[in-house]
């Protein structure tokens, strides 16, 4: 496929096979910890809202700075 602006391209072609949009699929593996072995991330209650407003952030989550802890974690998990 060769797409400059996908980091990840093996993960952008495995959502999409999966049925992800393309808009969908490219910031999943656009995002900065795309393509890293997974298992690893601490669980989303776990962490701070600030680390939770910045990964709503990178995936380009509207509405988020009106959002509490668990409705970011409820929008990263629906997006």
């Amino acid at each position: 496929m060769d797409n400059p602006s996908i980091k990840n391209e093996d993960q952008y072609v495995a959502l999409r096979d999966q049925g992800y949009s393309k808009e969908k699929a490219a910031r999943i593996a656009n995002a900065p910890e795309a393509g890293k072995k997974g298992g690893k991330a601490k669980p989303y209650e776990e962490r701070s809202k600030t680390e939770i407003y910045q990964l709503a952030k990178d995936v380009g989550i509207k509405g988020r700075s009106k959002m509490d802890k668990q409705e970011l974690i409820e929008a990263l998990r629906n997006n």
